[in-house]
């Protein structure tokens, strides 16, 4: 399935997801809209978060934080509104996915989750994190990651096209790039690196002595495919096996029952 084919299927997912259930919701325009929710204004509710995740979001003031994200395309992309519209009010927003997921209460203690996940019980996922990577000359590049928890980092993607290109340039200024990858192997378009975003993360993973995981959907092989080109060239057998790939689809099989539905009827989503 391409990114487009999932956008349009989330649409019409979530089209009856918010009629069903009386969320406030607006369409982008363009050929392949996307669903927008606004939060309730009680502002105790958000129809693209499940009850739970929100209430514990709204507890913790970094959390909150991340919802403030303004969305960079809504003046061209959304009717317009008496609030400004943020990036995670988006139904195809994989910021939303990972914080429905892992801001569930009593989640990150789950022990098939942890399992899976290599991660200790009741670790607080930190969302944003900035991580620092080496650059040749000993300064270090802020690299956002989606999320820390513990000792993985994580990519989470669901409708985006790619883990987006940077040119070589910039690429090869970090420190360990040689170090980490057979580098004449790595795919490329013209003089960028493609999946740039799978090539920071893994290089972060290795300079702070972390695990990364690439968490997608299962019916974006594209991607899947993308990240085991990249997993292919990654030198040490050691880094290699603190890189893992998992599909929503996968962790959905390790959550509570009631996010299970959740995730089913808004993203289609089943384990």
């Amino acid at each position: 399935m391409t990114s487009a084919e999932l956008r349009s299927e989330l649409c019409t997912r979530n089209l009856a997801f918010a009629e069903s259930r009386g969320l406030d919701h607006v369409c982008s325009y363009g050929e392949t809209p996307v669903v927008v929710y606004t939060p309730e204004a009680s502002g105790e509710r958000h129809g693209n978060f499940f009850d739970f995740s929100y209430k514990a979001i709204l507890q913790r003031p970094r959390w909150t934080r991340r919802l403030g994200k303004i969305h960079t395309q809504s003046r061209q992309a959304l009717p317009r509104a008496e609030c400004s519209w943020k990036e995670l009010d988006a139904s195809t927003s994989s910021d939303a996915l990972l914080m429905n997921i892992f801001c569930c209460p009593r989640v990150c203690s789950r022990k098939q989750l942890t399992s899976m996940l290599g991660t200790k019980p009741a670790e607080i996922p930190d969302f944003g994190y900035k991580a620092r990577v080496p650059l040749l000359g000993g300064k270090t590049d802020r690299t956002e990651v989606d999320m820390k928890l513990g000792d993985l980092l994580v990519e989470a993607k669901l409708t985006e096209s790619d883990f987006q290109a940077c040119k070589r340039s910039a690429l090869e200024s970090y420190r360990d790039f040689d170090r980490a990858f057979e580098v004449s192997r790595l795919p490329r378009s013209g003089d960028r690196y493609t999946s740039y975003q799978l090539l920071r993360n893994v290089l972060a993973a290795l300079s702070s002595d972390l695990s990364f995981c690439v968490m997608v959907d299962a019916r974006r092989q594209d991607l899947i495919e993308a990240w085991y080109r990249i997993m292919s060239c990654v030198r040490e057998a050691e880094l290699r096996t603190r890189c893992k790939v998992l599909t929503w689809q996968e962790l959905s099989a390790a959550l509570p029952r009631r996010l299970q539905t959740f995730l089913g009827a808004k993203y289609g989503i089943f384990a």
